[in-house]
């Protein structure tokens, strides 16, 4: 039987950090599927549409050599979405414990909603322990890109956003 696990998120846009998490879960599981969830709340306060960071996912999945992740988009619950593709297991990367505070009222909701269901916290590598999508956003829009943070691939789609480096 084929072991899938979900990492979901908004990758806006993805990082080196959340592709650490990915590559190790990729070592653990058959499959990950790397999803982003529309959350109404937070509808136009991306700044990648869903479709730029599904082909920045692929982008950065395809440069690192990880062939089993795949990307993926939906709207609605994960835990909903979980059951609709026969996957048990949810990933979540902590960087501190500020985010196990969070994350862990979230696996409990997940449980509430589908005791199958079952979350695996992964910490963060120590060289990513500073880093979210938020921090690289904010570098971008000064134009200030680097390679210890995001993929080739990533870099290129910001320089498209934002132009080159000063």
């Amino acid at each position: 039987m084929k072991r899938t696990a979900i990492y979901p998120g908004s990758f806006d846009p993805i990082t080196l950090g959340h592709l650490d998490i990915i590559q190790r879960a990729s070592e653990i599981f058959d499959h990950v599927v790397v999803a982003i969830f529309e959350n109404p709340q937070k509808k136009g306060k991306h700044m990648f549409s869903v479709e730029e960071r599904i082909d920045m996912i692929e982008g950065s999945l395809r440069e690192l050599g990880i062939d089993n992740a795949t990307a993926a988009t939906s709207q609605g619950l994960l835990v909903r979405y979980m059951e609709e593709q026969s996957i048990k297991v949810i990933i979540k990367g902590l960087r501190a414990v500020s985010d196990f505070e969070f994350e862990f009222s979230m696996a409990m909701v997940n449980k509430k909603l589908n005791d199958n269901i079952e979350t695996l916290f992964m910490m963060t590598d120590t060289n990513y322990s500073y880093l979210s999508s938020s921090v690289v956003r904010e570098l971008a829009g000064y134009r200030e890109y680097h390679s210890d943070l995001i993929t080739h691939y990533v870099h290129r789609r910001l320089v498209e956003r934002f132009g080159a480096d000063p």
